[in-house]
């Protein structure tokens, strides 16, 4: 693929609602490699969680919205989130399989959505930002990221090349930190002990902050960090990448 001029970002609920630091980082990241990043008008929830919960009736127009509004410009989609990047470009051919319209378009659609980290490495074949940060962190692989998307070695690769950063190996790294959108609601004495399982390894790395590709996930570990007392910091990849590339 051709390097692109400019870059659709499809911002995400969490981010939006809850850290638009982690969308500006995005945003500041790619325009510092030369990139247009046009933000598209009436973004709403893929509706990830309602297709989650076996309610495809109400997922389903939340998607053909989304679908429309990202199908107005032929730019790749950057999402900086593995959970909704895996709805966009797995599961709406899916939920669209007896619609032949939209089930063309889900597959356009797919065919350019990237999840941030993916866009950088595979596409733009970004691994080194020249970036310089001193501290330790540790990663923790989201799961649709690294399930759904089969993302694992890009982020790793980004951080690995931060000039000064030392990077710690997360004990039981792909254990699920307990989140899971609707799962931590329905069932929220195993998420609750699944988050301390994850608290427990972050904890034991020493790490200054633990590193991650989807907001979700950081701001469950995050509060679960904050009522142990912990000083241990959430960084999006981006924040990281980006208070990097400032020193």
């Amino acid at each position: 693929m051709t390097k692109p001029e400019k870059v659709q970002l499809f911002v995400t609920c969490m981010i939006e609602a809850l850290r638009p630091e982690a969308g500006l980082a995005v945003v500041s990241v790619l325009e510092s490699l030369g990139l247009e990043v046009i933000v598209p008008e009436g973004q709403t929830c893929c509706g990830q969680p309602a297709f989650n919960g076996g309610l495809w009736h109400d997922a389903r127009p939340m998607a053909k919205h989304t679908l429309d509004v990202l199908s107005r410009s032929d730019a790749p989609i950057v999402v900086p989130s593995g959970s909704c990047a895996d709805m966009i470009k797995h599961h709406y051919v899916e939920l669209f399989a007896a619609d032949p319209a939209y089930a063309r378009l889900a597959k356009d659609i797919a065919a350019r959505t990237y999840e941030f980290t993916e866009f950088l490495v595979e596409v733009l074949g970004m691994t080194n930002l020249q970036a310089r940060l001193k501290g330790k962190v540790t990663y923790h692989p989201s799961c649709h990221l690294l399930r759904g998307m089969e993302i694992d070695q890009q982020p790793r690769e980004l951080l690995k090349n931060v000039q000064d950063l030392e990077v710690i190996d997360l004990p039981n790294a792909t254990e699920c930190c307990g989140f899971g959108g609707l799962f931590a609601i329905k069932m929220g004495d195993i998420s609750s002990a699944m988050l301390q399982r994850k608290l427990d390894a972050i904890e034991s790395t020493g790490a200054d902050a633990v590193v991650g590709c989807d907001v979700s996930c950081l701001l469950n570990i995050g509060g679960g960090l904050h009522r142990r007392g912990s000083e241990i910091e959430t960084k999006y990849i981006a924040e990281l990448l980006l208070d990097a590339n400032k020193r």
